[in-house]
């Protein structure tokens, strides 16, 4: 298979199971490809590495991170995606995506080869966002979509920390409101991905591998403010603590990506409390994006990219 070529974007029904199958070739090279749009192929246990992965990743990329996670496609896999379609906003999103997702957008029609020196004339090597370290911050408003991107930042990745930085809530005891957006919150990650409870974000960052997704920033820093007893002057403990994040994010080892809220564009807090959280947590944001490699501002669902790099 080492100079075999395939369609580039599978256009249309596939012979196999119902969500799709894999393909061996006379040398040995194995292909894994959608039945349809949304169709999500499974491979058998004790399936082989495959070369090629067509996956439709607009409907599920979270199929990705499985597949990764059980060695089904690697760093040397050439994985592609199927079925772009107007479930993206725009070229340009989808690319975005796919960058941060290492997945390739090969033409509609276009040969995908595992040839190594085809693809570089094909341009279909290298990614957007390298392996190893790499910080993202996303900033938005209430009900701004902030925590769906970020889980989408994550969404291919074989190993995901979530930390949840809000546990004296976890239950909603009393607040049906707060209770149901946890609900909605566990509902949409992915079964394999771990999840931690804690404000020890500092403990969380210095031994992370793979990556992690923290939601959010706002309610770590809630936690934090009634740990330290901020409203009753304890504001050098507080100072101690987000010094310590801020450490701990510039030195981390694997992919993290935060959730924030962006709180400086409303009304000026009417109460001594309400300011010195947005003024704690605007200065924070400052710190975090001053150290990230990516910045993004959802609002009403879309991005706004504020850095990359």
């Amino acid at each position: 298979m080492g100079g075999d070529c395939w369609g580039g974007v599978w256009g249309g029904g596939a012979a196999g199971g119902g969500g799709g199958g894999g393909v061996t070739s006379p040398d040995g090279g194995r292909l894994l490809y959608p039945a349809g749009p949304g169709a999500v192929p499974v491979p058998a246990e004790g399936a082989a590495r495959y070369d090629i992965a067509f996956l439709d990743m607009l409907a599920d990329p979270a199929q990705l991170g499985r597949l990764r996670g059980r060695g089904l496609v690697t760093a040397d896999t050439i994985t592609a995606v199927a079925f772009a379609d107007h479930r993206v906003s725009g070229a340009a999103e989808l690319e975005r995506r796919c960058g941060f997702w290492r997945v390739r957008v090969p033409a509609d029609g276009e040969a995908v080869s595992t040839d190594r020196s085809a693809q570089r004339s094909q341009g279909l090597t290298g990614t957007a966002r390298p392996w190893g370290p790499w910080r993202v911050l996303v900033i938005g408003g209430a009900r701004s979509g902030k925590s769906e991107r970020a889980e989408l930042r994550v969404a291919a990745e074989p190993k995901v920390t979530y930390v949840a930085t809000a546990p004296r809530w976890r239950d909603g005891a009393g607040d049906g409101d707060w209770a149901a957006r946890v609900a909605a919150h566990r509902a949409r990650r992915p079964a394999w991905w771990r999840t931690v409870e804690t404000t020890d974000l500092a403990g969380v960052l210095g031994s992370a591998r793979g990556a992690v997704l923290i939601d959010g920033i706002g309610t770590w820093l809630t936690a934090v403010l009634d740990e330290c007893d901020a409203w009753g002057g304890g504001r050098e403990k507080v100072t101690g603590r987000i010094t310590e994040l801020i450490a701990a994010w510039r030195q981390v080892r694997a992919l993290v990506v935060a959730v924030s809220d962006e709180a400086g564009m409303g009304v000026i807090p009417a109460t001594p409390a309400g300011r010195l959280f947005r003024d704690e947590l605007g200065r924070l944001n400052q710190a975090l994006a001053a150290e990230s490699e990516e910045t993004e501002l959802v609002v009403a669902g879309l991005v706004l990219p504020l850095n990359a790099g």
